[in-house]
């Protein structure tokens, strides 16, 4: 079970303790568990959600969101951040984006990326619950956190050295498929016809996304992973509410 305490620790802000310095192969196992986290962060929130019925729907939106973030520590949000300062930046040049993207300084357009993405977030979520489409909670973290797992299996990872390699070279591709097919599974099973829309449209926006970071980079970092997640999850909200 080392690889999911690997997942839990790198993917969330809980107090995670390890053993000891992982191995490069359970660090790529790792990614196997992904999805699960994603699910676990969903029945959080789905809790959380049932916990606060009654209170102000404003109040009730922006409690969720905020837990939303502090579970994760808003890690994806930087990568977030991160990218789209480079992708602007950066004008087009492959080594200028990536030089961007190293630099821990946020310019106006990674605030008002994040600003944008969580305003929708939080506008999703107060019609999510007026609508007690509560499901969402649960789709929208697994299809974010199975999305880093497909990006890895697919994409090469730009960056030599870290973490991110680690996770791209030691990833078991049988397995990886056989998670990402179970996770799909999972969303139909929680979601129904809405499920499947979300699925569907989850998959164009992933290719589209990953299309971009091919273009440019010639593969993904894990910014532009952190951002993936983020736009995915976005989406898969707003798609619950406009079915």
């Amino acid at each position: 079970m080392l690889p999911f305490w690997i997942a839990l620790q790198f993917l969330s802000s809980l107090p995670i303790r390890l053993p000891g310095m992982p191995q490069p192969e359970e660090l790529g196992r790792s990614l196997l568990f992904y999805p699960l986290v994603g699910l676990l962060f969903g029945v959080l929130l789905w809790l959380l959600d049932a916990v606060l019925a009654g209170t102000p729907l404003l109040l009730h939106a922006a409690l969720l969101l905020s837990a939303w973030v502090l579970l994760s520590g808003g890690l994806h949000l930087d990568g977030l951040a991160d990218s789209a300062d480079a992708w602007l930046g950066g004008f087009g040049d492959r080594e200028r984006t990536l030089s961007i993207m190293k630099d821990p300084r946020s310019g106006p357009i990674a605030v008002v990326t994040l600003l944008l993405v969580l305003l929708l977030k939080f506008a999703a979520l107060v019609a999510l619950i007026e609508q007690q489409q509560g499901v969402a909670l649960l789709l929208a973290p697994l299809i974010g956190r199975a999305s880093l797992l497909g990006l890895f299996l697919c994409t090469p990872y730009v960056r030599a050295g870290g973490l991110g390699q680690a996770l791209a070279d030691h990833l078991p591709p049988l397995a990886g498929r056989q998670v990402l097919g179970l996770s799909v599974l999972v969303c139909l099973l929680l979601g129904g016809y809405s499920g499947l829309w979300v699925v569907l449209l989850s998959v164009l926006l992933f290719f589209w996304l990953r299309q971009l970071m091919i273009r440019r980079l010639g593969g993904t970092t894990g910014d532009t992973a952190g951002a993936l997640l983020e736009l995915l999850e976005t989406a898969v909200l707003l798609v619950m509410v406009l079915i």
